[in-house]
């Protein structure tokens, strides 16, 4: 099982009915500028942008920052896709989750929330 910390605050998008899509609010904060080129280079940025609802558990770009910079160019290369759409994908749950559900779902953990991410493997949302 796969464990992640995630910092709820700002790191999570889950869009209500309107017309913006998660590709849409990721794009329109320079925070989140990593995350683009990532899921540019994932090929995501079309089932991000359909049918849904999704929540992103997005890593900012002081998260991608923690990652070797060697690494981070070799999973941006097309010859990666595969392995950046699988890790990137580990940060989306199918369905509408506010900040409040998953701190509920945390709450009722005590402290801890299992979620089934997008890529099938099991998220576990740590409360610190």
């Amino acid at each position: 099982m796969k464990k992640i910390t995630l910092l709820i605050i700002a790191l999570s998008f889950a869009l209500s009915a309107s017309s913006q899509t998660i590709v849409d609010a990721a794009v329109s904060n320079k925070n989140f500028s990593t995350l683009v080129t990532a899921l540019k280079a994932a090929d995501l940025v079309g089932a991000l942008s359909g049918e849904g609802p999704f929540t992103v558990f997005a890593p900012n770009n002081d998260a991608f920052a923690k990652i070797d910079s060697k690494t981070l160019s070799s999973l941006l290369e097309p010859a990666n896709v595969k392995a950046l759409s699988n890790i990137l994908t580990y940060h989306v749950v199918s369905g509408k989750l506010l900040a409040a559900d998953v701190a509920n779902a945390l709450k009722a953990g005590e402290g801890k929330a299992k979620l089934k991410s997008l890529n099938g493997q099991e998220l576990t949302a740590i409360s610190k």
